[in-house]
């Protein structure tokens, strides 16, 4: 071997440097990440000085079997100038025995994690300690498909590591904290590990809209044994409850060191997990929620529901549905597969509720593709569309021969205030003028009849005005309370109308099944020509308070009206949702905290439901604080107050949040956050 042979003692990524430049700082990982389309710098330790003739080449691998043709190997001569665009090397300072070496990466690289090693002439080869880093989706990166203009959204779609999701129903929102964690110690491995689960190839790893759509399958469990296995019985002994989840990285950590998956996942936790994994991989994307959605299982564009004389839901004859709320994800790119004019926000859903090519994923689809009912376009723009556009169709069946007779269309009751969280702002922000044209609209009505001749069906048949139908109650009831609304009914004809009203108060879970009939009324009604009445209701608290204890995912009160005349004949029909107020969680913080300075957050709870909640638990996650925790706190009767405390050690900086849940047998899913900055 020559004196004078070029080798390398030493490389440093200088990943500080690099991390900043490429927003990838907040990664707890020791390998070097950075994003496509853009520059990092490697520091290389020499035998000698770099001579002008010493050839210095890179050689980069994605895979288990490279191959330059396909793009997974990656050779790169470190020369003085390289081509814009395509992946490059350029010797940029030298110092005796140090050189630095700028490394280019391509706008369109496969994302994934790449081995580096080092050649210099035919018969040196270097491998660094450290021999790979990871390679991300670039939204700041103008050639990038999943570029982002504006860098507030970037922030929020790709940095927020915190947010919220949307619950309840349209006239009772509640937000959700939920903690996305994509930069938690292993989240980015386990985000790699899904890629390479994945039935992607590699090259088809650099295109985010066959990667999302992939994403949208492994997710749920389904098909290839993907992370979260769905669960929307109320039964969850074998694992854990969805209202008990607080954030994804715990979902996603628990995957990878299982291979199995998870237990157990409702819509809201496949969207945050999905969000997760999207801004971990570099692509915008932002957890959206649906209000009144529509499970449209035929892909008619009408829901179908059907209901007996006593107005009970009948779930074993309803194949269609409405959720109360749906939670999905809308994701940021460009669609170079698709007619000009769809970049932008996509629809895409990780929940499985219908097959899409096979297995159950669904999406990407762009908005402007919903919102003009362009219906036959790739991906699910069908089953989104009726998501936020179908038609509710009502159905009363009465006799041995389950006869059914429609009693009533309605156009503008399925996708309302559609919401995700603002850019920013700790506040929801309403898109639903993203996905719809406004109600009424002559736009509105002429996607909607674009999607209809696609579908071959017809628009709804109007009903007769007879007949003014209300149910009327005074909004949220506490839990333990009794619920109160009125039935408000108006004549319009100029003559007496007698009618038989019906009612049912069923619990329902937040995906429109039923879990018990509470209540049922029937009684005869006589309103004066043009004239008024109204029928106060009440449900006592012993008539509902004892189904809660078989089940309490997001549940509510349905309340369906009917009411029926003979001369003239008609059937008038009108509901409502009555939700469940809980008592709170106060959360006391210190306003500030030093970074690796110990403090503590406190937790007070007082029982004030009307249950006792047993085996109740709290439980607490604060990213850059500390992991989740879960505190016993054993029976607690209705009045008792419980306090916690928990120690915090701060190791990351910035407004960091604490979000507190308890769960108990009865009740799950009470929620508070706090607030604490980091200096």
């Amino acid at each position: 071997m020559s004196e004078t042979a070029l080798r390398i003692s030493s490389l440093d990524y200088l990943k500080e440097l690099n991390t900043k430049l490429h927003h990838t700082s907040d990664y707890l990982t020791t390998a070097l990440t950075v994003r496509r389309g853009q520059s990092f710098k490697l520091r290389l330790q020499l035998s000698r000085e770099l001579n002008p003739q010493d050839q210095v080449v890179l050689q980069l691998s994605v895979g288990d079997r490279p191959l330059q043709a396909k793009g997974t190997l990656v050779l790169i001569p470190a020369r003085h100038e390289s081509e814009a665009g395509h992946w490059g090397a350029t010797i940029i300072h030298t110092s005796q025995n140090q050189c630095e070496v700028d490394v280019r990466t391509a706008p369109n690289a496969i994302v994934g994690k790449y081995s580096l090693m080092l050649k210099i002439g035919d018969d040196y080869t270097y491998q660094p300690q450290h021999s790979y880093f990871y390679l991300l989706f670039n939204p700041w990166c103008k050639d990038d498909d999943v570029y982002l203009p504006d860098e507030n959204a970037c922030g929020e779609y790709v940095l927020s590591d915190m947010g919220y999701l949307y619950v309840g129903h349209n006239t009772d929102i509640k937000e959700r904290p939920w903690n996305f964690g994509q930069f938690e110690e292993g989240v980015l491995e386990a985000c790699m590990e899904l890629l390479d689960k994945s039935k992607l190839g590699q090259t088809a790893r650099s295109d985010p809209v066959r990667l999302s759509r992939a994403m949208s399958a492994l997710v749920n469990s389904n098909d290839d044994r993907g992370v979260l296995m769905g669960n929307w019985s109320g039964k969850y002994l074998q694992g854990t409850s969805p209202l008990n989840w607080t954030g994804s990285s715990a979902i996603l950590l628990q995957y990878k060191q299982s291979k199995a998956p998870v237990k157990y996942g409702q819509c809201w936790v496949f969207s945050g997990v999905l969000t997760t994994v999207m801004r971990c991989l570099g692509i915008p994307a932002r957890s959206v929620t649906n209000f009144n959605s529509a499970h449209d299982t035929d892909g008619n564009l009408t829901i179908d529901i059907y209901i007996n004389m006593k107005g009970e839901q009948l779930d074993k004859m309803t194949s269609d549905s409405i959720w109360n709320f749906h939670v999905w994800n809308d994701v940021w790119m460009k669609r170079p597969d698709l007619p000009g004019g769809y970049d932008g926000w996509q629809a895409l859903d990780a929940t499985p509720q219908e097959e899409s090519g096979g297995i159950y994923q669904c999406g990407p689809c762009p908005l402007k593709a919903i919102k003009n009912g362009e219906v036959h376009l790739p991906y699910d723009a069908r089953f989104v569309f009726a998501e936020v556009n179908a038609d509710r169709v009502l159905w009363r069946v009465e006799g041995p021969g389950h006869t059914a007779t429609k009693v009533k269309s309605q156009q503008n009751v399925v996708g309302l205030n559609i919401s995700t969280k603002a850019v920013g702002q700790d506040r929801r922000g309403d898109i639903t003028l993203l996905y719809k044209y406004a109600e009424g609209s002559k736009e509105e009505r002429k996607a909607m009849d674009k999607a209809c001749a696609i579908c071959s069906e017809a628009g709804p048949s109007e009903e007769p005005r007879n007949l003014l139908l209300e149910v009327k109650s005074s909004g949220p009831t506490s839990l333990g309370s009794p619920i109160s609304f009125s039935i408000n009914l108006e004549n319009l004809l100029p003559r007496p109308l007698t009618l038989t009203l019906t009612a049912a108060a069923q619990l329902q879970a937040y995906n429109g099944s039923t879990i018990a009939t509470v209540k049922n009324m029937q009684q005869e009604v006589t309103i004066e020509a043009t004239k008024g009445t109204s029928i106060p209701l009440k449900i006592e608290v012993q008539e509902y308070l004892p189904q809660l204890s078989d089940a309490n995912d997001n549940l509510h009160l349905h309340v369906t009206v009917m009411a029926e005349c003979k001369d003239p004949s008609f059937i008038c029909t009108e509901n409502t949702i009555i939700s469940f107020e809980y008592p709170p969680i106060k959360v006391e913080l210190p306003d500030t905290a030093k970074l690796g300075k110990k403090f503590t957050g406190t937790f007070t709870f007082k029982n004030t439901t009307g249950v006792a909640m047993d085996n109740c638990k709290l439980l607490v996650e604060g990213l850059g604080l500390f992991k989740l925790a879960t505190f016993n706190q054993g029976n607690i009767a209705v009045g008792r107050i419980f306090r916690s405390e928990i120690l915090c050690t701060p190791y990351r900086t910035g407004r960091r949040k604490i979000i507190a849940k308890i769960i108990s047998d009865q009740i799950s899913g009470i929620t508070a956050e706090g607030f604490v900055k980091v200096e």
